[in-house]
């Protein structure tokens, strides 16, 4: 089984070109964090992602530096030969599924702008149960469940 998913935000803005059939293929590196120890220097890992087609266009008008995606994929090696003739040995992640975690301008707008998700309406008034009634990790969650 070949599968990988990462969250990650992006090193820099991803870069497109087409190929010869007119497909496009997005590529930029997101930074991930790696589980450390308390007191232990932070460090991270920094995986090429490559995307294919419209998904690719899509990562190219709204993803920029910064920007936190989650990504779903499979690891791909490879090789090529460099100005020097050394063997270049090259790890990637080929994405089939992006979904944007942050939400922000689109960049032909220079990104500027924040756009809200859109809101719910208001949860109706319920009276307040005794706090004991409410498991801790669920006092935190204010929005309405999406299903």
């Amino acid at each position: 089984m070949n599968s990988v998913q990462l969250i990650g935000r992006l090193t820099r803005d991803p870069e497109v070109r087409y190929t010869a059939s007119q497909m496009a293929v997005a590529t930029f590196t997101i930074a991930i964090d790696r589980p450390t120890r308390a007191g232990e220097e932070r460090k991270a890992d920094f995986p090429r992602i490559t995307v294919f087609g419209r998904q690719a266009e899509t990562c190219e008008k709204y993803l920029t530096k910064g920007r936190k995606v989650a990504i779903e994929g499979r690891i791909q090696t490879g090789s090529y030969q460099n100005k020097n003739g050394e063997t270049v040995y090259t790890t990637d992640v080929v994405a089939n599924r992006v979904e944007f975690i942050d939400w922000g301008g689109d960049r032909q707008d220079g990104g500027s702008q924040n756009y809200a998700r859109p809101q719910s309406a208001p949860a109706p008034q319920r009276q307040q149960e005794p706090e004991a009634a409410v498991p801790p990790a669920f006092e935190a969650i204010e929005d309405d469940v999406p299903f």
